[in-house]
């Protein structure tokens, strides 16, 4: 399975962070080491939402639809 995720800053509430992966549990615990660039400054970071995909390539378009301004949004209406 491959995964869009929504994570939350548990250190500033208003911080959220939009990203795709095949592997849910590494690349949280990777977020939370601080060992992307994008979230290292927000630690520690916890799953608001997740969504399941069999193909990659639809992760990956959820993904950047909501990274849209129309996916945030909708994002901020629904989750």
């Amino acid at each position: 399975m491959f995964y869009t995720y929504i994570l939350d800053s548990l250190s500033n509430p208003e911080r959220f962070y939009i990203g795709s992966t095949s592997n849910l549990k590494r690349r949280l615990s990777e977020h939370n080491l601080g060992k992307s660039i994008h979230t290292n400054k927000f630690i520690p970071w916890k799953i608001k939402n997740y969504f399941a995909f069999e193909e990659s390539e639809k992760a990956e378009k959820f993904e950047k639809f909501l990274k849209s301004g129309n996916g945030r949004i909708f994002a901020k209406r629904h989750f």
